[in-house]
Order: structure tokens, then sequence, then C-alpha cells
């Protein structure tokens, strides 16, 4: 049910994108009719020709901020960079029959919709004298609502496609800038790394190792008063198996922040359930992913909100937090609300961390944590 909820919420959003692409169509053909005829007397004109096309340019630009919100929202089309002027006057030329286009496909969907349940109102508005007609005219409608839902999907990848095109950088500039995305990535990871490292290394220093020492003069202060005083040496006895039981709890909590063994063993929803249960704060989980997950965005996933819990108790001052897991047709949306104080630093050690994992899966991570909160940390993983 919740596939089909989804698929149908999917085409709902391409179908409103469409209605909205094929007004604005109407709007561009309309301001390329206007801009042209008022054009063609001044062309031969420089000062002439730089008046009229100033305003054209400016409203192309408009048109084309409008267009990417559109295709952001309703199509899942996002388009790096900044388009100069003669981009923005490219796409208002070219795009607008494919935006008139998608009104002819959608009008056809609505008459094919509204021909193939007439069966259904028919004899409410007028006496039906051959009901075999009307069944076989139903059966064309539904054959042309498939017909115009497949138009629909294709009108809307070449909308994709032709933003991309006209909007988006050249090939050569989208490579460099994917090389030096990489470049940034690989060295924030090994930061990260380091990091990570560092912390390791103190943990064991500070936590572990000292217990270890104190065992060990335990257990050699027993050894040396064994003889003389018993009693004594099973008390220095029972503190070194208490110390023993700290220090394996401390080991054990390192090697589970270094990488829990339950996410390889029982997937990301147990890992996070496990995040949840030993966090010292109430922890509210929502998870609603029905599908088999690569395993490094479970990983990068499980971190993002382990992290962020971490920092929940350390600094936020909050009473309750709240975990959402969700999957978005291509991605994984992944959201960590607390009702601490906010001011959250997004360029800390902590989530600027995270911010260099996520990237380096070329997903989305924003923290939005206004002075007196909540405080909400964002991550957003394409699985494709």
């Amino acid at each position: 049910m919740r596939i089909v909820a989804s698929h149908g919420a999917h085409v709902t959003r391409m179908a409103v994108g469409l209605t909205l692409g094929a007004g604005t169509a109407v709007v561009e053909l309309l301001c390329l009719i206007v801009g042209g005829l008022t054009l063609l007397p001044v062309l031969a004109w420089p000062r002439g020709r730089g008046a009229v096309l100033r305003p054209l340019t400016a409203g192309a630009h408009r048109l084309v901020r409008l267009e990417r919100w559109r295709l952001d929202r309703f199509l899942g089309v996002r388009l790096p960079g900044v388009q100069g002027d003669d981009a923005a006057l490219r796409h208002l030329a070219a795009r607008w029959p494919l935006g008139l286009l998608g009104g002819v496909v959608l009008g056809c969907a609505a008459y094919g919709l509204g021909l193939g349940t007439f069966v259904l109102y028919g004899w409410l508005i007028t006496d039906i004298d051959h009901p075999w007609l009307v069944a076989f005219s139903s059966v064309g409608g539904f054959f042309l609502l498939f017909l115009a839902v497949q138009g629909a999907l294709g009108v809307a990848s070449l909308e994709g496609r032709l933003a991309r095109r006209l909007l988006g950088p050249s090939p050569a500039d989208a490579l460099e800038a994917r090389i030096a995305q990489l470049a940034s990535s690989r060295a924030e990871v090994m930061d990260v790394v380091h990091d990570e490292r560092r912390r390791i290394e103190r943990d064991l220093h500070d936590g572990v190792q000292q217990r270890l020492v104190a065992l060990g003069m335990l257990l050699g202060r027993a050894r040396r008063i064994r003889a003389r005083d018993p009693d004594g040496a099973d008390a220095l006895l029972l503190q070194a198996h208490e110390e023993s039981r700290r220090a394996l709890a401390e080991l054990r909590e390192v090697a589970w922040r270094v990488y829990p063994t339950v996410l390889d063993e029982a997937g990301l929803r147990v890992a996070l359930e496990t995040v949840a249960e030993r966090g010292p704060l109430p922890v509210e989980l929502a998870y609603s992913v029905e599908r088999t997950l690569p395993r490094t965005v479970e990983t990068v996933a499980y971190f993002v909100v382990s992290e962020a819990v971490t920092n929940v108790v350390k600094h936020a001052k909050a009473t309750r937090v709240s975990i959402h897991v969700a999957w978005d047709e291509r991605e994984l949306s992944v959201r960590v609300t607390d009702d601490g104080g906010g001011g959250a630093d997004a360029s800390g050690s902590g989530l600027g961390g995270l911010a260099s994992r996520v990237a380096a899966l070329d997903g989305r991570f924003t923290v939005d944590s206004p002075v007196g909160g909540p405080t909400v940390v964002r991550a957003e993983l394409p699985c494709a």
C-alpha cells in the first residue's frame, strides 16, 4: 500500500508540475511574441536593441527562476549553477512548445478519465439507450488515459533533459566541478578519519588504559598481601573484578562508537533502535523504509543519527529527541530533531564530520538551529 501511495503521490506531483508548466509556457510564448515584435523595429539600432533586451532578459531570468522551482519541487530535477543571459533566453525560446505539449497531454488524460468513467455517472445526466456502446467507449477512454499518462512521463523526462542541457553547466564544467568536489570530499573524509582515530586513542588512553593500570595495581597489591592479610587480598580482588567489568564496558562502548556490529547483523532499524535505547534522553524513532538499502548508505545514516544524538546529549540541554527516517523516491531522508536551546555550530568538528560523510555519497546535509531552538539536522542520501 505504501508503494502504491508513493507512486500516486509522484504522479500527482508530476501532473501539478506539468500543469504549472503549461501555464508558464503560455507566459513565455507571450513574452517572446511581445519581445520579438518590439525588437524587430530597433534590431539595427544598438542602443534601442539594448533597451529592449534588458527588460526581456530580466523577465527571462524571473521565468527561469520559476522554472527551477517548478522542476525541483514537482519533477525532481535539481539544476546546479546560475545561468547567463543567453542561456535564459534560449530556454525561454525552446521550452514553451514542450510546456504546451504537456498541457495537451494532461487534457487528453482528463478526457480519457472522464470518458472511461462515464459508465459510472452517465446515467445520472442522460438516458443511455446503448449501454454496450458506452462500455466500449469506456474501454477506449481508459486506453487514452493510459497513453496520456505515458506521454506525461515522457514530457516530464524531456523537461528535465532540456533544462539540464540549457540551464545546467556544460559537460566540461560539470566534469571539472565533479573532480573538484571529489578531491574536496576525499580530503574532508581523510580529516574525519584522522579525527576519529585521535578520538579513539583519547578514549582508550583516558578510559580503558587507566582502568587497566588500576586493575594491574590492585592485582599486584593483592598478591603482596595475600599471605599476611587474606581478607584484604579478597577485598582487593573484588575491586579488581569490578574494575575489569568497568574496563570491559568502556571497551565495548569504544568499539560500538567505532562501528556497531548490530548494523551488519540486524540492519539499520535495529541499530537505530539501539541508539534510542542507549541514550539518556527519551528518543522517539519513526522508521518507514520498506526496502533494502546499500551498506554505505546505512552506515552513513547510522553515524548521522548517532553523532546528532550525542551532540544533543552533550550540548543542547534538551528533554527529548525525535528521529525520522524515511524513503523518498530515490533517496533516504534522515531527520533528527531536539527541543533544546538551539545555536548549534554546523561547522564544528562533529557536525562538520557528518557533512563530509554525507558529501562523500553525493548527499545533502543541513543544520537548522535558530537560537532558542528547536534544532533540526537533516541528511538526504541518494540510493540510486
